[in-house]
């Protein structure tokens, strides 16, 4: 059985090589996925939502992949096509060796490296996904 924290890197690796299939066999019957935007939202959904903000993703750099108690932590800074840059932290659980759920927990948005410390407006259905993360 593969290590779980390399489960976890394949998520990014397929991002980064807009690999659908491979995040179709890393995720378990079951799979959510929860972010301050999502709550425990099923595969279809997530691949509808989620799976085309790939294409706003220049890069992702994965700084700490801990495993503790069965749970995989990844912080990361992800470099955005138009310049912006956010660190976040995701979660990923675990049914042997797919991925049965995601967290997101959103993190400090950076534009040009220093901090952007902007107060932004509430997210509504009109916004567009550029909006929608940090």
């Amino acid at each position: 059985m593969p290590e779980r924290t390399d489960i976890a890197r394949a998520v990014f690796e397929a991002y980064r090589t807009n690999d659908r299939a491979l995040l179709e066999r890393l995720f378990a019957d079951g799979f959510s996925f929860t972010s301050p935007y999502d709550d425990a939202i099923d595969r279809k959904t997530y691949f509808e939502r989620c799976w085309p903000e790939r294409k706003r993703i220049a890069a992702h750099f994965l700084e700490e992949v801990v495993e503790t108690g069965g749970r995989v932590f990844v912080l990361y800074l992800c470099h955005l096509t138009h310049g912006r840059q956010f660190r976040n932290v995701e979660t990923f659980d675990f049914d042997n060796d797919r991925i049965r759920a995601i967290h997101v927990y959103f993190g400090a948005a950076y534009r040009d490296a220093p901090f952007e410390n902007s107060h932004r407006p509430k997210r509504n259905d009109n916004d567009s996904p550029q909006d929608r993360n940090p």
